[in-house]
């Protein structure tokens, strides 16, 4: 009795007290049970989020995103393939038309065959527009959350284990604060369960990618990076980065033609067997390309902050110009904002100059490609949680302008309290779990220090009199206008500053090159 309580008293004296020192002694008994709480506890927000509205909620005449994914469901499980992207009596493409890639509609196609398992009405041609049910609208949350747990979660893990495997100082409270920044993302998470969208599945197979590069199979990731391209068309954000890492890599090879023509194949392969259907003739794949660029919609749509919105205050774009010169002028924009970034990874490809090229890729497409949603944010917040470990400033700042800018759309999907809640939560996670300090800030200039005071208190000022004053008669859309300069200026901000750190990458390995050179 004596030998068992004086090894209780010594495990209790080995057990440290502090709550940092607690969650370290638990992470380090094994990552596993970390991936496993986390995971579970990403999951359960995910669930207590889809219990609110969602896009379109209750509003004919065409609801929303949600009744849009509901529909493609009900049109791929009652036209053949050939159909699904043509204007027909059948498929009336005014009407929530199918506008993302092949991919997308196969997914469609597959959650379809579970809903009219549970409830065939909800999938029912025609009669079922509009369909929100309770059963109904159980069943499309329920594909969302299994397609993240299935495609999204998964891939996190992967990265992880790559990234970390092997890395020097690595730490298990690193880990699971990353498990945590990656897996409880309030972006992510409000669109998707909220809002009501299927990013997880683009952003999984991207992340996947992502891994399969760190794990150096360059094959694997150029197929998993074809199937988000097949999934949804933004993931182009991100080709320019994987196009310049790839050749970067093969041009350092013993035989670099032979490198690219197996990238070649590979992806010939992956676009070939995801287009099958229509690869019969040209007007087939012209029907589908021409559904996936809707530049009939002008070069911005809603208060998005992005340059060609934030200016228009000044230049009236869409007068000025016709939409063909709109055109070159976004794409003249976007690629010369984005090859500094190609460039230096030609030059020295590394992983984490990989992320960062990612990240100005990204930023560069949303800040000046043609058409671009508030939601389109999700994609450059991708690359930046995968280096939310070595840039938390830079993460923390970037989710919280992201929020912002995409508040006026979950406000009106009746969003506002998971905003509130997901987003303190975030805030939460960030500053009390382990290594998560942010000494960027802390060791910066008190002027800088007041201007992110300065910037933080306007956000949270805007969200204020959002929710509590009328706006002008003669300005409806003024504070929402406000919201998008604040958050345009911030964002290109964080782009030089990520566009910078990403050339730092390429004098050190210069440096060292050098420095092997004279050895």
């Amino acid at each position: 009795m004596e030998k068992k309580k004086k090894r209780k008293v010594e495990a209790a004296d080995a057990m440290p007290k502090s709550s940092e020192a607690n969650w370290q002694w638990l992470v380090h008994r094994g990552t596993r049970p970390v991936f496993l709480v986390v995971s579970l506890f990403g999951l359960l927000i995910r669930a207590a989020v889809s219990l609110h509205s969602y896009s379109g909620a209750g509003n004919p005449p065409k609801f929303g995103d949600f009744e849009a994914q509901r529909h493609w469901m009900e049109i791929t499980l009652n036209l053949p393939p050939k159909d699904w992207y043509t204007n027909s009596t059948s498929n009336d493409l005014s009407y929530w038309g199918l506008d993302y890639p092949p991919l997308t509609a196969y997914q469609s196609y597959f959650h379809g065959l579970f809903l009219r398992f549970f409830d065939p009405d909800s999938v029912a041609l025609f009669t079922s527009r509009g369909y929100e049910t309770y059963l109904g609208k159980l069943l499309m949350r329920w594909t969302v959350l299994s397609s993240d747990a299935l495609v999204f979660f998964p891939a996190v893990f992967y990265f992880l284990y790559v990234y970390y495997y092997g890395r020097k100082g690595r730490n298990t409270c690193d880990i699971a604060w990353h498990i945590a920044m990656l897996l409880i993302n309030p972006a992510m998470i409000l669109i998707d369960h909220g809002h009501f969208q299927y990013n997880c599945i683009s952003l999984g197979f991207t992340v996947g990618a992502v891994a399969a590069i760190f794990s150096h199979k360059d094959l694997v990731a150029s197929a998993l990076f074809c199937l988000a391209l097949n999934h949804k068309q933004m993931s182009a954000y991100y080709a320019p980065a994987f196009f310049a890492h790839l050749l970067g890599k093969c041009l350092r090879r013993r035989n670099p033609i032979l490198e690219v023509y197996k990238l070649g194949l590979v992806v010939l392969g992956t676009f070939a067997i995801v287009w099958w259907p229509y690869l019969h003739s040209s007007d087939a794949i012209l029907r589908v390309v021409s559904r996936l660029a809707p530049f009939e919609r002008g070069i911005y749509e809603d208060y998005v902050a992005n340059f060609w919105c934030a200016s228009s205050i000044l230049i009236k774009w869409k007068r000025l110009f016709m939409t063909q010169s709109l055109k070159l002028l976004s794409l003249i924009a976007t690629v010369s904002t984005f090859l500094p970034s190609m460039i230096q990874q030609i030059r020295a490809p590394s992983g984490k100059g990989f992320l960062y090229s990612m990240l100005n890729t990204s930023l560069s497409f949303y800040l000046f490609s043609f058409q671009v949603h508030e939601k389109s944010i999700l994609l450059p917040l991708l690359p930046a949680s995968l280096l939310a470990r070595d840039e938390p400033f830079l993460y923390k700042w970037l989710t919280h302008f992201a929020l912002l800018s995409m508040f006026p759309l979950l406000h009106r999907d009746g969003l506002t309290l998971p905003y509130i809640v997901l987003y303190a939560l975030f805030i939460l996670f960030f500053n009390t779990m382990p290594g998560s300090k942010d000494l960027e800030v802390g060791k910066s200039s008190a002027a800088f220090r007041y201007l992110i005071g300065v910037a933080l208190l306007c956000s949270f000022s805007l969200h204020i009199v959002y929710l509590t004053v009328t706006p002008p008669k003669k300005y409806p859309f003024l504070f929402e206008a406000m919201m998008m300069m604040l958050c345009f200026v911030q964002f290109v901000l964080l782009a030089i500053y990520s566009n910078w750190k990403q050339w730092r990458l390429s004098e050190d390995f210069t440096k060292s090159s050098k420095e092997k050179k004279l050895l």
